[in-house]
């Protein structure tokens, strides 16, 4: 055969045409309903996921608008529930590890029904959840979503489940609200229908329960941040805002309720500051710390406060700052509660304390008051209370003091003095006077004592006594110290000059240093300077220190005593026997000097104990190769008596009154023109 030529086709009968026509229009047929069932498919799962979207679009815009995390959740209770179309959901928050339920079954309900579960909600609200008890306690225990469903073999394993039949409901569905891996809520879910929720029903809460995470984990941020700001963080005590805020709302309470009283306690540290110097800030800070778990451990133990605020002790006391804090007593009986809470703190703070290596001891001193008073600011109150405390302090510390009016006034009277004060030395109003020290075997003035005045212009004269103090809180000691020291030298100078052809020896001056400039660091530079301007020997310059400044620090001072012997100036111990000296520390000190106080010469003709005191001084003196000066002799009886125990020298009113410059001039010039005689 030619392989060029084809063969003719076989005929095809009708009915294999018919047959082929047959089987073409099946497998179309097979294919276009594939098509379209494909299509359905695609249309049934847009639009499931069209809902689905539309869901966490409902929860995010719930998430985001609401007021709080129970309305946020309520609201999620009702989209889930229109999404599936379930009847009833409820919420459960996972509580804090340490309270006895981990679950509270809050009253927060999506219901679709008039009433028609109510008995179930109640019944719900009233169990006790646990990780073993109920479907929240699966939930919370696997941290995944479980269901259950009527009649299902593990069904009488959940109180609730077998009883779900009487409401026409079928099954159970929960699942978590989570923040990372940690449970934070459950919501669970009542269906009519039986339940086997399939992978994207179980994806799709696991979304949902990712976002509603959120609300609560940015619930959780800002509560830490408005701890923050209201706490501190060395104590975590409630700090000064927060402690107003309670004090107004105390405030409020007791001008609405007349029998109601409360009280604030303004506790402060009694030298702090010297811990914080000797220790180092951070066992300062340890310090701090210890003190404000004692104070509330106090109040808790004692339970004399009532907690408004949720059992928020630390609601109560409260850290202003530093070593300063402040403790609200509330619903009192009295003023007899908040004196038995100071005194109750008083003693707990006096404990000794370990820090590191070191025992340390703190006392407190403490000032109250009473709302009984009539407040209507609690800025006021507050003060009250601190002016209360620093007059406890400058009573001897350790104690507690109750405010008054007086105590107020006192206050005004010293911020007064402290703004005029400023001005005063530029203003030409400080000045001083002399008081002539005689020896009392020819009454020949030996030297003299600078005294400081102040003449107000409209308060008129004002004590020494108050404003030193004021001069020594507010900084400005220093340049009216140096000022003292300047002007009673060159007067010196002057007197010296004009009695130079006497015979006698110099006469002296003797200047008072106060604490705080024997502490500043400058005393050294500030004597120094007066010396080379004036010239003065400085043999006849006497600096004077209370015997309390010097022992504050004994070591501090006997570097400071040892630079100015070094300058060739002479020192003297002030008011001794007041003090709390130790004859150690006093043998180290290189001083020239013991002045007695006036407290053990007034009347000491009339009271044996004071002329004992006096003569123990001058014997100790004398062992120590001391001069001694005696203050305050008024009468002729008291001289005798220290002429007679050997008293170098005295100074009171027996023989002169404070002096101005010109008076001065005019004694030295009367005793120089008279021989030198006993009186």
């Amino acid at each position: 055969m030619n392989p060029l030529v084809v063969p003719a086709l076989a005929a095809v009968t009708p009915e294999q045409e018919i047959a082929r026509l047959q089987r073409r229009l099946t497998r179309e047929t097979a294919a276009r309903r594939e098509a379209e069932s494909i299509a359905e498919r695609g249309l049934r799962d847009l639009f499931q996921r069209q809902q689905e979207i539309a869901l966490l679009e409902s929860i995010a815009v719930a998430a985001n608008e609401a007021a709080s995390v129970e309305d946020a959740m309520r609201r999620a209770l009702e989209a889930v529930c229109r999404y599936t179309e379930w009847p009833l959901g409820h919420l459960l928050l996972v509580r804090s590890e340490d309270a006895g339920d981990p679950l509270d079954s809050t009253g927060i309900w999506h219901d679709a029904t008039p009433g028609q579960f109510a008995p179930l909600r109640a019944l719900s609200e009233g169990i006790a959840f646990t990780k073993t008890v109920g479907l929240p306690g699966r939930v919370l225990h696997t941290c995944a979503p479980a269901w259950v469903n009527v009649g299902a073999p593990e069904a009488t394993e959940f109180p609730r489940v077998p009883l779900l039949a009487q409401w026409g409901l079928s099954a159970l569905f929960a699942f978590p609200v989570m923040i990372g891996d940690e449970v934070v809520a459950i919501l669970e879910f009542f269906s009519r229908e039986l339940q086997t929720p399939d992978d994207s029903m179980l994806r799709l809460m696991a979304q949902v329960g990712t976002q509603l995470g959120r609300v609560i984990e940015r619930r959780r941020a800002q509560e830490r941040l408005l701890h923050d700001a209201l706490h501190d963080p060395l104590t975590a005590l409630g700090n000064r805002k927060l402690f107003l805020d309670r004090l107004e709302h105390f405030l409020v309470r007791s001008q609405r309720i007349p029998s109601y009283q409360f009280a604030v306690l303004f506790v402060d540290l009694d030298r702090f500051k010297a811990i914080n110097d000797g220790l180092g800030h951070q066992a300062g800070d340890q310090v701090i710390v210890a003190t404000a778990q004692r104070l509330t451990a106090c109040l808790r133990q004692n339970d004399l406060v009532a907690r408004d605020y949720a059992g928020e002790d630390s609601h109560v006391v409260s850290r202003l700052g530093g070593d300063e804090f402040t403790i609200l007593l509330d619903n009192m009986n009295g003023a007899a509660t908040p004196i038995r809470v100071a005194e109750r703190l008083l003693q707990a703070l006096a404990a000794p304390l370990q820090i590191g290596q070191q025992q340390v001891y703190v006392t407190a001193s403490i000032g109250i008051a009473l709302s009984s008073s009539g407040y209507s600011d609690v800025q006021v109150m507050l003060r009250d209370a601190d002016i209360a405390m620093y007059h406890a302090k400058q009573n001897g510390r350790a104690r507690w003091m109750m405010f008054d009016q007086t105590m107020q006034e006192g206050a005004l009277r010293r911020l007064t003095l402290e703004a005029e004060l400023r001005l005063a030395l530029a203003a030409g109003q400080l000045f001083l006077q002399y008081q002539p020290i005689v020896s009392p075997q020819d009454g020949m003035i030996c030297g003299f004592e600078a005294l400081l005045r102040w003449r107000h212009p409209v308060l008129g004269m004002i004590s020494p006594v108050e404003f030193i103090p004021v001069a020594e809180e507010a900084g400005l000691i220093g340049d009216i110290g140096g000022w003292v020291l300047d002007e009673a030298c060159r007067a010196l100078g002057a007197w010296q000059q004009a009695s130079s052809g006497s015979g006698r020896s110099p006469l002296s001056m003797s200047v008072n240093v106060s604490a705080v400039q024997l502490n500043d660091g400058k005393l050294v530079d500030v004597v120094t300077r007066v010396l080379d301007e004036t010239g003065i020997p400085a043999a006849c310059l006497k600096l004077e220190l209370t015997e309390s400044a010097v022992m504050a620090d004994p070591e501090h001072a006997l570097a400071i005593f040892k630079q100015l012997k070094a300058l060739g100036v002479r020192l003297s111990l002030d008011d001794f026997g007041t003090g709390y000296s130790s004859l150690s520390h006093l043998r180290r000190l290189p001083i020239d000097t013991l002045k007695i106080d006036r407290s053990f010469v007034s009347a000491m003709d009339t009271h044996g104990d004071k002329r004992q005191i006096a003569e123990v001084v001058i014997m100790l003196a004398r062992s120590m190769g001391l001069d001694v000066v005696a203050e305050g002799v008024e009468t002729s009886a008291e001289l005798d008596i220290l002429r007679a125990m050997g008293s170098d020298y005295v100074q009171g009113f027996f023989y002169f009154r404070p002096l101005d410059k010109e008076a001065v001039v005019t004694a030295l010039a009367q005793q120089a023109a008279r021989p030198a005689t006993p009186p």
